[in-house]
């Protein structure tokens, strides 16, 4: 049997077998047993690759996401002896710093919660309630650590074909993202309610936030975080740390855990085909480019720093013409004589740094029309100006929320 086991492709259809049987609702502790010999040196990378697998074979993303502190339990004694040793600096360092700091929240939020339920009214709970307002607002900066994840760590993660161990935690940021907003409210608009309905809802809310995001930081720091480690070349790495750096941190993040400031070099594209324009955040052909700027919902026109009109997108339902015959015209004879001192006042001011934007509102043709002109710098250097018009007449009419297409 020992020689099935040692066998890579045998093991990894028995550990799916395994998957299969907790998801059919067999008790943990009973296959924990059963597949004992075959849990030994089952590292994260094959758990991950195992439940990509078992989703490309059409078992729903949803049901790997709900059963997944199931699978923990059961692979939790393997994942545990595979420590995450980095050094301060390195991204995968600041998100467990930042992990151990929301654990302490949470510990925090218990104890707290437990003892506003052993109280009577909201007069012998402010001690609480003002414990329950900082709780909620370093919650809501936690953002800032899952935007970090999710818009650098993921991307780099699928680029090496891990994709659906960040779907699952992404749709868990999403889980908890509402239910901390409710928090929030909650603590908020305390007053509003009878203490025992606040209660029962604050005893709810919070039940959840702490079991879900404590196994939710547990399957980040054992599963996510070691394969991010073992596929992430050492380049990418740095880029991720300079991506990581722009977006900034957390305000309860460590100094020491922050990444380290400094220029790092950016990779060439992996991809760049033939006479493509090359930008610091992507490459494209002239044909993109162009369609790009041409579904935009608004009119652009670019004035150069000589005050030479150089382009107009040319979108589906233009709000005022422009014609080709512009094209290397200076901006000032576009308008009219009663207007030139209005764009030479904006475009002066512009060039000497006095104003970043310049907005107007009329009424044209019974639509609502929004005119902003933008200085185009780079590096403080005025390189000209952009305007930007869009009908924003059925935008002023929108309420409330859509959430569904």
């Amino acid at each position: 049997m020992s020689e099935i086991f040692g066998k890579k492709e045998n093991r990894k259809e028995l550990v799916k077998d395994l998957i299969r049987k907790l998801h059919s609702g067999v008790k943990p502790e009973e296959v924990k047993e059963r597949f004992k010999e075959i849990l030994r040196g089952l590292d994260s990378m094959e758990i991950a690759r195992i439940e990509e697998e078992l989703i490309k074979e059409g078992m729903p993303r949803e049901e790997i996401r709900r059963l997944c502190d199931v699978h923990l339990r059961v692979f939790q004694e393997t994942l545990e002896k595979e420590k995450v040793e980095v050094q301060p600096g390195h991204p995968i360092h600041t998100f467990m710093e930042e992990h151990k700091i929301i654990l302490g929240f949470l510990e925090k939020l218990k104890t707290s919660v437990e003892r506003i339920k052993q109280a009577k009214s909201f007069d012998s709970i402010g001690e609480e309630m003002e414990q329950l307002r900082n709780i909620a607002e370093h919650l809501m900066e936690v953002e800032k650590h899952n935007v970090r994840e999710e818009n650098v760590l993921f991307p780099f993660l699928e680029k090496h074909g891990i994709s659906e161990p960040p779907a699952i935690m992404w749709s868990e940021h999403n889980e908890l993202r509402e239910k901390k907003k409710r928090f929030h409210e909650l603590v908020d608009k305390y007053e509003t309610m009878s203490f025992k309905d606040f209660v029962r809802q604050i005893e709810e809310v919070t039940a959840f936030i702490t079991d879900m995001l404590s196994s939710h930081i547990y399957k980040e720091n054992n599963i996510l975080y070691p394969v991010g480690l073992r596929t992430i070349t050492e380049g990418e790495w740095k880029e991720i740390r300079k991506e990581c750096d722009e977006l900034g941190y957390c305000c309860f993040t460590p100094e020491y855990a922050r990444g380290i400031p400094g220029e790092v070099e950016r990779p060439e594209p992996e991809l760049v085909r033939e006479g493509e324009i090359i930008f610091e955040t992507g490459n494209l052909s002239k044909e993109e480019l162009e369609a790009i700027l041409n579904s935009l919902p608004v009119d652009i026109t670019f004035v150069d720093k000589n005050d030479t009109v150089r382009y107009f997108s040319q979108t589906k339902e233009r709000i005022f013409p422009r014609t080709k015959a512009v094209i290397g015209l200076k901006v000032q004879k576009c308008h009219p004589e009663k207007s030139i001192h209005v764009v030479n006042k904006i475009l002066d001011d512009f060039r000497n740094g006095r104003r970043d934007v310049a907005d107007f509102w009329i009424k044209f043709e019974g639509r609502l029309v929004y005119i902003r002109y933008f200085p185009v710098r780079k590096n403080g250097e005025y390189l000209g100006c952009l305007e930007v018009t869009q009908d924003i007449t059925d935008i002023k009419k929108i309420e409330g929320e859509k959430r569904l297409l």
